[in-house]
């Protein structure tokens, strides 16, 4: 019988928890065993009774890493939890290896087997894996509320006694997941949407929401279904390009973000400048360095009336159904580590393969044990 730990998450600010008690009945019924830290689903509001009746051993956090095969978690362990774990362990949770390359050190000097769950790769066959687009989607939903809760403008058009009050205008720019969903969430407020993305696939898809796209001589399509980096020039004649049409705006909600590098710049200090006071501007790429000049990772700043927003860890604020969608991704990724009922991971399986950071005393993924390298 194969040993999953998931304990509770110790963040700042993080309520999601890896696995619900759906998952963990699912997971017991195929012969896991699965061991929870006490309380670690109180932040979603899934109780201990609830993974008790799951079949989930409930257990304090000294004992929940015990005799653990496989842990499973939202953020990465802290270096003294993997200082505890013996060799060969396999870990699957969020890793952000570029931020965090002593984290790394310590994986590998460790032997342990860890799936970083953002480099599991964009294909068919992984998307009911796919972390990123999972929470993607919690992120984009909120990111349109929290521009509707800060605009001091309506969203939809009124007509009343005193008169019609127009729509706003709303500009979402990247249309990946996270954007299509604030898309279609600024949409049902009765928003005025507009999209942009550097990728001339994303366009379709932001008409089929009912976005008017803005479209710009520069296209920039990667792998994977990423955009590829900008250079300099293409930069600066998309930021002169768009710089009018964010003027017009009473929203932007910017999304762009490049695995493994810093968030290109969209909005620039002048651009943000032309907007009109009282306009909002939502920059989901906060995290990873910002789309906007002004971005302050975690805080609200005005600047000459217009508000510059820029909210961390969004999945966190819907955690019942994050946590449901990210269980399932995970549920979905365990049937890859079985074969013959025990725990036999193919770690050339091209799914295991891509999410591979490190195993086996070395880093296996090549742009980390570059920049490790270069350290």
């Amino acid at each position: 019988m194969v040993r999953i730990a998931v304990p509770r998450e110790t963040a700042p600010g993080e309520r999601r928890v890896a696995l619900t008690p759906e998952v963990v009945a699912r997971l017991v019924k195929e012969g896991w065993q699965v061991r929870l830290e006490r309380g670690a689903g109180a932040g979603a509001f899934f109780s201990d009774e609830g993974y008790a009746a799951a079949g989930a051993e409930l257990v304090p956090r000294e004992g929940v890493f015990e005799e653990a095969q496989v842990v499973f978690g939202v953020q990465p362990l802290e270096k003294p939890e993997l200082e505890r774990l013996p060799p060969g362990t396999i870990l699957a949770s969020l890793m952000y290896p570029q931020r965090d390359l002593e984290r790394v050190r310590t994986l590998a000097e460790r032997g342990l087997s860890a799936l970083a769950l953002e480099l599991i790769p964009r294909i068919t066959r992984a998307q009911s894996m796919d972390v990123l687009s999972s929470q993607a989607t919690v992120a984009g939903y909120v990111a349109a509320l929290i521009a509707a809760r800060n605009s001091p403008r309506f969203f939809p058009m009124l007509t009343t006694a005193a008169g019609t009050v127009r729509p706003a205008k709303v500009l979402v720019m990247g249309v990946g997941v996270a954007g299509l969903q604030a898309i279609a969430t600024a949409k049902r407020l009765g928003a005025g949407v507009w999209a942009y993305d550097v990728r001339k696939a994303a366009a379709e898809q932001a008409l089929s929401l009912g976005a008017k796209v803005i479209e710009l001589p520069i296209s920039a399509e990667g792998e994977g279904g990423y955009a590829r980096q900008l250079t300099e020039e293409e930069q600066r004649l998309q930021q002169q390009a768009l710089e009018g049409e964010v003027a017009k705006m009473d929203v932007v909600i910017t999304t762009a973000q490049i695995p493994g590098r810093r968030a290109p710049t969209l909005l620039t200090q002048s651009m943000v400048a032309r907007m009109s006071p009282g306009a909002v501007v939502v920059d989901l790429a906060a995290e990873s360095g910002g789309n906007c000049e002004l971005t302050r990772p975690g805080e609200g700043v005005e600047v000459g009336g217009v508000k510059v927003i820029g909210p961390l860890n969004l999945p966190s604020e819907l955690a019942v159904h994050a946590s449901e969608m990210y269980a399932k991704n995970l549920y979905n990724l365990a049937k890859l580590l079985l074969k013959n009922g025990g725990l036999e991971p193919d770690w050339s399986d091209e799914v295991l393969a891509g999410a591979l950071l490190t195993q086996g005393g070395q880093v296996r993924h090549g742009p980390t044990r570059e920049l490790l390298e270069k350290a």
